[in-house]
C-alpha cells in the first residue's frame, strides 16, 4: 500500500460540479463504456457479502490457513499486531460481486478506496491500478460520488482490519449528473426532504430502514389476516356517495357518465356488500382520501386498513387489533415495549380496556349523564354548545380533554350509540354503541364495531342528522343500494378499520406522519432554480 496520504474526494467545487460531471460521462463513452448502465446478474447485496467474512483465511507460506481473529467486542485483536505475528503469507477470501452508490471516495495515487451503499449496507472497495489495469483504473478515475458501480473482486480485509473488496474487475452502472446533497448543510430541512425523498432515502441515516421496516409491517398484516382465513379485495376508489366515515370528501366529475364522484373516505359500505354476498371474512388495505386539515398525525391522503368478519363482534375485533399489531412488531424485529419521543409505549399483551364514560368521570370530573354539567364544562373549554346535541357535546369534550391523556396503548369502548350510526346498540342499553377505539399517546390508531344489519334501523339513522353536527363530520348520508344489501341480510359481524401510517409512526418512533409516508402531500415548487437543485445551494 502506498504511503502517500489519501486525498479526500467526497467534495466538488461550487459552480462547476455538473459540467465536471458531464465531462466524465463522455469520457466514460468514448472509452466505449454505457454510462448509463445494464442489466448486472447474480450480484449479492453488501449484508450477505459482510456475512461472509469468516471464510476468511491468512495463509502462511507452507499452505496452513489460519481463521481470522475477533476484531470486535471483547476480545478483539489489533489486526496490525495480528498480522505481523503470523509471518509471511497472505489474506485470501471468497470470490463476490457488488453493486451500489458511491458515497465516499478516496484517492491515493495509484490506489482509490470507495465506499458504495445499497439497500441493505455499505461496504469499502479497493480499486489498485494493478488489479484493475490501465482501463480499469482509468474507469475509476471518472467516479463521482452518486455515482453507481458494480465490482467484482475479492473479500478480505486491508491492513487495518477494515472489510473491504479488493477489485478485480468494474462495471459503471448510471453516471449521476446531479450531486449529492452536501454533507453537513444540504437535507436539514423536512419539506425539503419529503418533497426529495430520492435524496433523503440515500443520505439520511435511518430513512431506508423506516421505510423498508414499514413494508414489513404491511406484509406481516397481511400475513396475520391469511392465517386467520381472511380474503384481500379491492374496492372501488371512485364514489357516488361519500359514506362510511364522517370526513369532507375530495370531489371530482366523470366527463362520460356525467356524475358528480367522490374520492373515497373509508372502506366500510363496499366491504359490507361483501359480507352479504357470502365473502365472510373480508379486507381491504388501501388509500383513502380525506380533504381536511394538514398536521404531525393527519395527511390527506393515507392508508386505511379495514376488515370485517361473519358472525364475530367488537370483542373479535379487539383480538385480531392485537394480534395485527403483536405481529407486526415481531415483523420488525422490536420488543414490546418501545421508544416515542422521551417516552415509552407499552405494547404487551393483554392491552387495557376501558369504557368511554368511565375515562371521561375519570379525566373531565364530571359524570357524563349530566349533560347540563357536560355542557357547563364545554363552555369553560371554548366548545360551541347552542343548539347542539347532547352527545355531540360530549364527544368535543371528550377529544378536548380525554384523548390527548390516554397514554395506551388502551381500548376505549362503548360509545354514546347516537355519534355510532352504523353500528349496533348493546341490548341491555341502547344508548351505548358496541364501539371501540384504540389509543396511544393521544392518537386513535384503530376503530371498530359490532356491526349494525338492521336495515330498518340502519335507514332511520342514515337519515338522522345530529343537532349541531356539520354534515361533513356526519357518517348519517343515505346510501340506498347498502340499505338494499342489509335487506337482503348481512350477518352479524364484527369490523374493525387501522390507520397504518400511524401504526407505523408508533412502531418507528416517527413523530410525524410525514416520515412514514413516502410523498406526503406538499405544495408544488415554482420556480425552476429551486426544481433543479433545492438540496445544494450552489451555482451549478
Amino acid at each position: 500500500m502506498s504511503k502517500k496520504e489519501p486525498r479526500p474526494a467526497d467534495r466538488e467545487s461550487p459552480g462547476i460540479h455538473e459540467s465536471s460531471r458531464r465531462d466524465k460521462l463522455r469520457k466514460i463513452e468514448e472509452m466505449g463504456i454505457d454510462p448509463w448502465g445494464g442489466r448486472f446478474d447474480n450480484r449479492a447485496y453488501i449484508d450477505e457479502i459482510r456475512a461472509r467474512e469468516a471464510e476468511i483465511r491468512f495463509r502462511k507460506e507452507n499452505g496452513q490457513e489460519v481463521a481470522l481473529p475477533p476484531l470486535d467486542g471483547p476480545e478483539a485483536v489489533d489486526f496490525r499486531v495480528w498480522m505481523q505475528q503470523q509471518g509471511p503469507g497472505e489474506l485470501t477470501g471468497p470470490r463476490v460481486r457488488a453493486a451500489g452508490r458511491i458515497v465516499l471516495q478516496r484517492d491515493a495515487g495509484k490506489l482509490r478506496f470507495v465506499n458504495i451503499q445499497d439497500w441493505t449496507g455499505r461496504i469499502q472497495l479497493f480499486i489498485g491500478k494493478q488489479q484493475v489495469g490501465d482501463e480499469g483504473f482509468a474507469l475509476a478515475s471518472q467516479f463521482d460520488l452518486a455515482d453507481l458501480v458494480g465490482v467484482d473482486g475479492e473479500l478480505r480485509r486491508t491492513k487495518t482490519g477494515e472489510l473491504t473488496i479488493f477489485a478485480e474487475k468494474l462495471h459503471f452502472l448510471c453516471k449521476a449528473i446531479e450531486p449529492p446533497p452536501e454533507k453537513h448543510h444540504g437535507l436539514q430541512d423536512p419539506e425539503l426532504r419529503q418533497r426529495m425523498r430520492y435524496l433523503d432515502l440515500n443520505y439520511t441515516d435511518g430513512v431506508l430502514p423506516r421505510f423498508l421496516n414499514r413494508t414489513k409491517i404491511v406484509h406481516s398484516i397481511r400475513q396475520t389476516l391469511a392465517r386467520e382465513g381472511f380474503c384481500e379485495i379491492e374496492g372501488p376508489t371512485l364514489h357516488t356517495i361519500a359514506g362510511g366515515a364522517a370526513a369532507r370528501p375530495f370531489v371530482t366529475h366523470h366527463n362520460t357518465l356525467d356524475i358528480q364522484l367522490y374520492l373515497r373516505i373509508a372502506l366500510e359500505l363496499h366491504l359490507k356488500r361483501l359480507l352479504v354476498g357470502g365473502m365472510e371474512r373480508v379486507y381491504e388495505l388501501g388509500r383513502v382520501y380525506r380533504n381536511e386539515g394538514i398536521s404531525p398525525k393527519h395527511n390527506p391522503e393515507f392508508t386505511m386498513l379495514e376488515v370485517y368478519q361473519a358472525f364475530g363482534n367488537y370483542e373479535t375485533m379487539m383480538e385480531l387489533t392485537e394480534q395485527i399489531i403483536l405481529g407486526a412488531i415481531q415483523a420488525i424485529g422490536a420488543p414490546y415495549r418501545l421508544p416515542w419521543g422521551d417516552q415509552e409505549i407499552d405494547f404487551t399483551p393483554p392491552l387495557a380496556r376501558r369504557t368511554y364514560h368511565d375515562l371521561f368521570r375519570e379525566h373531565t370530573g364530571v359524570a357524563p349523564e349530566d349533560a347540563e354539567a357536560v355542557a357547563k364544562l364545554a363552555q369553560s373549554l371554548g366548545l360551541e354548545t347552542a343548539n347542539r346535541h347532547p352527545d355531540v357535546i360530549k364527544s368535543d369534550v371528550f377529544e378536548a380533554r380525554v384523548e390527548d391523556a390516554l397514554v395506551g396503548p388502551v381500548f376505549v369502548m362503548d360509545y354514546p350509540a347516537s355519534i355510532c350510526p352504523l353500528t349496533k346498540r348493546k341490548r341491555d342499553n341502547p344508548e351505548i354503541a358496541e364501539r371501540f377505539e384504540l389509543f396511544v399517546h393521544g392518537m386513535e390508531i384503530a376503530n371498530a364495531y359490532t356491526e349494525l344489519n338492521d336495515p330498518d334501523l340502519q335507514e332511520q339513522l342514515f337519515k338522522t342528522q345530529l343537532e349541531g353536527l356539520p354534515e361533513e363530520d356526519s357518517m348519517a348520508k343515505m346510501d340506498h343500494d347498502f340499505l338494499r344489501a342489509l335487506r337482503h341480510g348481512m350477518p352479524p359481524a364484527g369490523g374493525l378499520g387501522v390507520g397504518i401510517d400511524r401504526l407505523v409512526m408508533l412502531l418507528t418512533n416517527s413523530l410525524s406522519i410525514r416520515d412514514v409516508i413516502l410523498f406526503p402531500l406538499l405544495r408544488p415548487e415554482t420556480g425552476e432554480a429551486s426544481v433543479r437543485d433545492p438540496a445544494n445551494p450552489v451555482t451549478a
